[in-house]
């Protein structure tokens, strides 16, 4: 069974590396809006698809099915409030993000917009946000090759380091290949992938036990379907929906759809892919608890159901999700944190004439670098959980871009300066709160959201007024349909 499994694995790595050489040979003499944006062609599907693979990483085989089977339905708020704030960014920032980002200068990254969105010459945001970049897309990738590394452990016991060596280097090559639409287009395959693998295993699970042929199913533990936990448990967990209008690597693909008829199709589709996914997450936890009864490790309910029930070659495709969920989370965030280096900070400070066969080449560079870190970190037994990466990681880009970013699309009184403070604020708050005031219960993005936001506002009000070409700017991004 291991070998069949282990030959489906690595099946599954080439197509990934075929999909990168593809794109490579195909964009070769492009620039940096292929490379980082896909030229603005990403159609409704791919778009949708890319957008929640690149979210949902391993903790949705993994970490929430093991909470839900540990502990009940209690542990759904963290669900519930991911499934509004990603339906809320597709339906009211999205629309905007993408006519904004075109009329800012046809800005291709996050802090190229947020500072063409002022028309301002200086790079301080930029550089800022490049760092917030940097930093935290380490600790995000770190969980994703982690969760690999987890996974090859678990099913076929390889050593853990070397499953996570093996993994980072097929991510990392298909993205120094491809770039944003070798991700794009991984993203869409793993996403299918993700999506059959949490629709046929619980359904599997469940017509065995009503089959009566793995014998009695387990007995829940009292109030096991109740939705009651504390109020901290609640508002931390509608919190994680604030991340979603903060996240570079969401709002990237916001900004690469081609028109916006099609994106208007693809907020359907990847609102509906993530009510899903999320959906049967939980019910695989449930599943798990009355086809597995009690087990040793919860983090393998979803892992050890699958391999319980179907035969290799199925449970090695099956199980492939869990790479997929992994590797497509990792690619998006190494691709953005190049692109930030690159175009915000190495093109415009470092190296002004830099050509785009440079640019390429520096932002392949970086995405070696971002690996090597973060392989560092995951492969550190000290690191945390990959729940806990996710955790940290998400925190600091919700507080920090969320309110910078739904103000600067919708708020025409807002500042350069009100931004930066806002950005400063939400990421300071966020990582003073992790660090002092964890022992409170709540989940540090609350607080640092909100201190970002109300920061980028009395900022913005104490100075002067944007000028009438930012506001004509505002005007026209918001009036018309590019």
């Amino acid at each position: 069974m291991v070998y069949t499994e282990m030959i489906v694995f690595i099946v599954y790595f080439l197509f990934m590396l075929g999909i990168g050489l593809y794109f490579f040979f195909k964009s070769k003499g492009g620039g940096e809006k292929d490379y980082f944006l896909g030229g603005r062609q990403m159609g409704a599907w791919v778009s949708a698809l890319s957008a929640g693979a690149s979210d949902m990483s391993a903790w949705v085989l993994m970490g929430l099915p093991a909470s839900v089977y540990a502990a009940g339905m209690g542990q759904t708020w963290i669900a519930i409030g991911l499934a509004i704030g990603y339906a809320l960014s597709w339906i009211f920032e999205a629309p905007r993000l993408r006519r904004f980002s075109i009329a800012a200068n046809d800005s291709i990254t996050i802090p190229q917009y947020l500072t063409n969105r002022f028309l301002s010459g200086s790079k301080l945001l930029q550089l800022l946000c490049a760092l917030i970049f940097l930093i935290a897309y380490t600790i995000y990738a770190a969980s994703s090759i982690k969760a690999c590394g987890t996974l090859f452990h678990t099913v076929m016991n390889v050593d853990a380091k070397a499953a996570m060596y093996i993994a980072a280097f097929i991510i990392v090559a298909y993205t120094f290949l491809g770039g944003f639409s070798a991700v794009c287009w991984t993203d869409f395959f793993q996403g299918l992938l993700m999506l059959a693998a949490l629709l046929i295993a619980p359904i599997f699970a469940l017509a065995i036990i009503n089959a009566g042929s793995m014998g009695q199913a387990a007995a829940l533990p009292e109030g096991y379907f109740s939705f009651t936990t504390s109020w901290q448990g609640i508002v931390s967990g509608l919190g994680w929906g604030l991340g979603y209008f903060g996240m570079p690597h969401i709002l990237i693909r916001f900004m690469s759809i081609k028109t916006e008829k099609e994106l208007r199709k693809s907020s359907v589709i990847g609102i509906c892919w993530t009510l899903i996914i999320l959906t049967m997450s939980v019910v695989a936890g449930v599943v798990g608890r009355i086809f597995l009864g009690d087990i040793q490790d919860s983090s393998t309910v979803f892992i050890t159901m699958v391999r319980k029930i179907f035969p290799a070659l199925v449970s090695g495709l099956l199980l492939s999700a869990i790479l997929s969920a992994a590797m497509s989370t990792a690619d998006s965030q190494l691709l953005t944190s190049a692109s930030a280096f690159a175009s915000d900070v190495y093109k415009p400070i470092l190296r002004k004439n830099a050509s785009n066969r440079e640019m390429l080449w520096v932002s392949r560079v970086v995405v070696l670098a971002i690996s090597l870190v973060a392989l560092i970190i995951a492969s550190n037994p000290n690191s945390g959980t990959i729940m806990g990466l996710v955790e940290n990681a998400w925190g600091v880009f919700g507080a920090a871009f969320g309110p910078a970013i739904l103000l600067s699309l919708f708020w025409k009184r807002l500042t350069f300066a009100g931004t930066a403070a806002g950005i400063i604020a939400g990421a300071a708050v966020d990582i003073l709160w992790l660090t002092c005031l964890s022992s409170t219960g709540i989940y540090e993005i609350v607080p640092g959201f909100a201190a970002g936001l109300l920061a980028a506002v009395v900022i913005s009000l104490c100075g002067k007024k944007p000028s009438r070409e930012v506001e004509a700017l505002f005007d026209r991004a918001a009036s018309q349909e590019l």
